[in-house]
């Protein structure tokens, strides 16, 4: 792909998705029931734009990877890294996101302020080290309170979910059913992260209305006077090898933006930074396209 001219690409736009509160109506349902189920309404011209400044972004920041931003307004990708975009990596805790759709659909937990207790035990960070609701749970990333979530769904109901959101490739069973997200062979590319939250946003996965509004307001992270950010972090490690997501929407003047950034760090990279990087660099890229602007 030649990344510094536009290409124009030809998807297919589907709606209609049918909301279902009933979980063993799922029983069954593969991607071609779904896409049967949900009807193609047109067929949309979207552009891929390379942004030379997202990679300027990345290498002042000492980061290899690659920024996507989506505009459905304009129905135009912008990124650094189309191929990269389109690679596939472990989701790690962006998948919290879908973890809490699942478990407040199914009724695994009852809402956002569904109590967590602490077991006593040590763990990996002290903001862990207490009782938590799901909402404070979800934004320290408490990596066993969604084990533990994750457990109560159970592996089969956890892939009936996850073919229903046509949720990237992840590879479940009753062995991994509480970390697949985190190791192993599951993925999940930029652009189907992009892909996940348009749905969601628009409400179109098969979750009721409840389960759309108690997620929402718990994604939000920032709330101020000129956009709304809502979105998920992501770090995951293998082989020493660190890889970071930031994924979401900022909401602003009645449009919304959907966003995908997944890097990783250059040697010598301070990793003391990495936890905020992720979200810098992808603030930057919005500010860069005026979808967001300073105060």
């Amino acid at each position: 792909m030649n990344f510094f001219h536009s290409c124009v690409i030809l998807f297919l736009i589907f709606s209609g998705c049918k909301t279902n509160n009933d979980v063993s109506s799922l029983q069954g349902n593969d991607k071609s029931e779904m896409n049967n189920s949900q009807g193609l309404d047109s067929v949309k011209e979207i552009k891929e734009i390379y942004r030379e400044d997202f990679q300027r972004i990345l290498d002042s920041n000492f980061l290899t990877g690659s920024v996507l931003i989506f505009d459905p307004q304009s129905e135009k990708f912008y990124s650094n890294n189309f191929q990269r975009a389109d690679s596939g990596f472990l989701p790690a805790s962006t998948f919290k996101i879908v973890n809490s759709l699942i478990a407040i659909e199914t009724g695994m937990v009852e809402s956002d302020s569904a109590m967590f207790k602490w077991d006593g035990k040590k763990r990996r960070l002290p903001e862990w080290e207490q009782d938590l609701i799901l909402r404070d749970a979800f934004h320290y990333s408490c990596v066993p309170c969604f084990q533990e979530i994750a457990r109560r769904i159970g592996s089969e109901r956890m892939i009936r979910y996850l073919k229903a959101f046509d949720y990237g490739n992840m590879k479940v069973d009753s062995s991994n059913s509480d970390e697949f997200w985190l190791r192993g062979d599951s993925k999940i590319s930029q652009r189907g992260q992009i892909d996940f939250l348009n749905k969601f946003y628009n409400s179109k996965l098969p979750v009721s209305a409840r389960t759309f509004d108690i997620i929402k307001r718990m994604m939000v992270i920032n709330d101020n006077d000129q956009y709304i950010l809502s979105g998920k972090t992501g770090w995951s490690e293998r082989d020493g090898k660190n890889n970071g997501w930031f994924v979401g929407y900022a909401e602003t003047g009645g449009k919304v933006f959907y966003f995908a950034a997944n890097v990783e760090p250059k040697e010598n990279f301070n990793m003391d930074n990495f936890a905020r990087i992720r979200k810098q660099v992808t603030l930057e890229a919005l500010r860069k396209l005026d979808m967001i602007k300073d105060f």
